[in-house]
């Protein structure tokens, strides 16, 4: 965190050359830190165009806008059949249930070929779902076990973490729509811990997603020093106000110091936060709602609605990246083999087992409709962070979002041509709008090599990596 001004003892805000605002500036008050998000008062200079170059990649642009990188993980695959586009390059057509893209085509990749071999059994039997997210962002094959001696391998999203999470209030932030269980045999003899992360700080430790988006907002806003001296619920039962109430005292001088166009960004920053705050009041307060009819009971404050659960939990990524509170995210949208059913879009029957249709004709359309809903609400949430003005252009502009499974065809349980999108143009070293098409069996740990180079990362080998991944740009 950046001092204090001179002549402003005591504030989280700092003033930076020619009456400019650190980037690194927070505003502070009882228990809360609140950064900002990116402000023309923050900008050293004109806004170039140019990357900085770093450790083999670009960490920022020329005006000191940060990259960051998320993964989003998806169960179970997807039907195939529904899903692969057709045509090439700029003219490819998107699928049925690739179509909510089109809105945000021009800012997203759709990319074929790519495989984990590591999710194969390789002579471990069956397994499928457990080492499908295991794999997905360690390329390592998992250890077959169900007690306490697991084994896989760091994540690309912890590798990125410890060499350049330091540049963050949060190096990382892990979050998901299911908690999955922590031990135990949950998948033809892997152990739990495999079915429930995707992100592992080293070959043994998995590293915990947070569901309940309440968890999620007071780690992104409560104060660090704070945090060490009382814990969540205290701290959650002490502040019955908006976070913005707290630090009112800040904003106002902070205000004084801005320009219209900055003054407006502002507020409509704060107006984002408070309408966060209002969801997950909603959701803390909706116990008459109907328990969805496979009995699954959400914990208390996480919405029951599938579809809410996941937008929220999006946002509340878009803001911690339009932040800068960490530049390295992980969302798994359901554990492993997850048989959550969707009641609000009409399927009432459990997502694994609709997986294994054997292509009986209404499992295959209740299979579709789940996909399409998944990508429908990713969609959303590239086009808020493709709307959302950063430096020289926008939010996804400086990002990387991976969306896809480790598994291909949830009925046939393969592991190559996996459906992936990738969006974002990493600070102008994607190039989007495509289908990108590679040679089968091409590891998917390559285009992990790339995207940690473009996050300024040193990386010599990772997973399975073969190489760089081609074709990034055009």
């Amino acid at each position: 965190m950046t001092r204090p001004a001179k002549n402003d003892p005591g504030h989280g805000f700092s003033i930076g050359g020619r009456g400019g605002v650190s980037r690194r500036a927070m505003l502070k008050g009882m228990g809360v830190a609140m950064a900002l998000p990116w402000l023309e008062a923050m900008a050293p200079g004109t806004m170039g165009k140019a990357l900085a170059q770093s450790a083999g990649g670009a960490a920022t642009s020329a005006g000191g806008v940060p990259l960051r990188m998320a993964m989003i993980f998806a169960p179970n695959g997807v039907n195939y059949d529904h899903w692969s586009p057709s045509g090439e390059g700029r003219r490819y057509e998107l699928s049925p249930t690739l179509r909510p893209l089109e809105a945000v085509r021009e800012h997203v990749n759709v990319m074929t070929g790519l495989t984990l071999d590591k999710a194969r059994a390789n002579g471990d039997g069956p397994g499928d779902h457990a080492r499908s997210s295991a794999t997905f962002l360690t390329g390592a094959q998992a250890r077959k076990t169900n007690g306490n001696d697991i084994r896989i391998g760091i994540s690309v999203d912890q590798f990125a973490a410890q060499q350049v999470g330091q540049n963050t209030r949060l190096p990382s932030l892990e979050i998901g729509c299911e908690s999955g269980r922590p031990a135990g045999n949950c998948d033809s003899g892997y152990s739990c811990a495999y079915v429930s992360n995707v992100s592992w700080h080293d070959e043994d430790t998995p590293v915990p997603k947070m569901i309940d988006p309440a968890a999620v907002f007071e780690r992104m806003f409560g104060d660090v020093d704070q945090a060490r001296e009382d814990g969540l619920r205290q701290r959650q039962q002490r502040r019955r106000g908006s976070v913005l109430d707290y630090v009112q005292s800040d904003t106002a001088r902070l205000e004084r110091r801005l320009g219209t166009a900055d003054q407006r960004k502002l507020d409509e920053f704060q107006t984002s936060i408070r309408e966060i705050e209002r969801r997950i009041e909603l959701a803390q307060n909706t116990d008459a709602a109907p328990v969805p009819p496979d009995g699954f009971q959400p914990p208390a404050g996480i919405p029951r609605q599938v579809g809410e659960h996941i937008d929220l939990m999006y946002d509340m990524m878009h803001l911690a990246f339009q932040m800068d509170i960490t530049r390295i995210s992980t969302f798994m949208l359901g554990v492993g083999g997850s048989n959550r059913s969707f009641p609000e879009i009409g399927v009432n029957e459990g997502h694994h087992h609709l997986s294994h249709h054997r292509n009986n004709g209404d499992m295959v359309e209740k299979i579709r409709r789940i996909d399409r809903f998944y990508v429908e609400h990713f969609a959303k949430f590239v086009q808020k962070m493709a709307e959302t003005r950063e430096g020289d252009g926008s939010l996804l502009d400086h990002c990387m979002l991976l969306y896809g499974s480790g598994i291909s065809d949830g009925n046939r349980h393969n592991h190559h041509d996996l459906p992936i999108v990738l969006a974002g143009g990493a600070g102008g070293t994607i190039d989007t709008g495509r289908l990108v098409s590679y040679r089968r069996d091409t590891p998917m740990c390559n285009l992990y090599m790339s995207m940690l180079d473009r996050m300024g990362c040193d990386v010599a080998e990772f997973g399975d990596a073969t190489g760089r991944l081609p074709g990034l740009t055009a």
